[in-house]
């Protein structure tokens, strides 16, 4: 074995996978040691009112875990989607829980106290179950963001392979940053619901490493989608944080260069399906 071999497993053996881990241990791994406390936590039984109308179990925090503490020695609030539970899918509770620390975190910055944001997204978008109340509860989380995000970057990190995909790919379009792993897929319409309206000859959803190719993470870094991209290890996720926070606000949050994207689907031939190099060739050049 070569030293650059053992160099790599070396690495790999002491790597601990972010994917791997819960939501609340998502949060605590990503805050600074010792400084995690969780706002609503499961004693305070704070579920879904709709789920058991319907038949279906609750979850004691609804899906979202919420934590403040500090990130690099500064204040920081943490929502992450628990991508085990409902498919991550975005309900009253569990988006109210997002939507309310992103506002507190912006009235704390007006106060003078300035708080970081972190959402962890594994999500297939609104909660089918809780329609409209969904809906609203992510328009809530978006107005959140372009709230929050003048006064403190707010940095999205998508990992697993959940994705995040509906109204909360919008959401993390809004992001100051974004960060993904190879493992994340990002997008408006999930595979199955693209199958289903436009056909199996358009999009197989069973077909990963044609899903991958299109909407993975590192597809969407190379399209400039996403800010980040980051291998499945804890330590190089909090890493990539810190220099975010570090580098301070983007001069122009991604979501104001709509017209050099909308100029980009513009440009697309869509009498032929576009593979994955064709998506990066649209993409690639100066998105200022």
């Amino acid at each position: 074995m070569t030293d650059a071999s053992a160099n790599n497993v070396t690495r790999l053996l002491q790597s601990r996978s972010f994917v791997e881990l819960g939501a609340r241990e998502r949060a605590r791994a990503l805050l600074d040691a010792g400084s995690f406390r969780e706002l609503l936590d499961p004693f305070d039984r704070v579920t879904s009112p709709w789920l058991p109308k319907q038949g279906i179990v609750t979850q004691a925090d609804d899906g979202v875990v919420v934590a403040k503490g500090t990130i690099d020695s500064q204040p920081a609030v943490i929502a992450a989607i628990e991508g085990a539970f409902q498919g991550g899918s975005m309900g009253e509770v569990g988006g109210a829980k997002i939507a309310g620390s992103l506002e507190l975190a912006a009235e704390d910055n007006r106060n003078g106290i300035p708080t970081r944001a972190v959402l962890l997204l594994e999500t297939g978008g609104v909660r089918l179950q809780e329609a409209n109340l969904g809906l609203a509860a992510i328009a809530e989380i978006q107005a959140a963001i372009v709230e929050l995000r003048e006064h403190q970057p707010v940095i999205g990190v998508v990992a697993g392979s959940v994705g995040c995909f509906g109204g909360m790919g919008i959401a993390a379009g809004l992001c100051s940053y974004l960060v993904a792993t190879r493992e994340a897929r990002i997008g408006l319409n999930g595979p199955q619901v693209i199958e289903q309206e436009a056909g199996i000859e358009e999009y197989d959803s069973r077909d990963r490493p044609f899903i991958w190719s299109l909407t993975g993470g590192e597809q969407r870094h190379a399209s400039g989608l996403v800010d980040s991209y980051v291998a499945d290890d804890s330590d190089a996720i909090r890493a990539e944080l810190h220099k975010l926070f570090a580098q301070g606000k983007p001069a122009q949050p991604r979501s104001r260069r709509h017209a050099w994207f909308l100029q980009r689907l513009t440009d697309a031939d869509t009498r032929e399906q576009l593979d994955a190099a064709g998506v990066r060739a649209l993409y690639q050049g100066d998105a200022q």
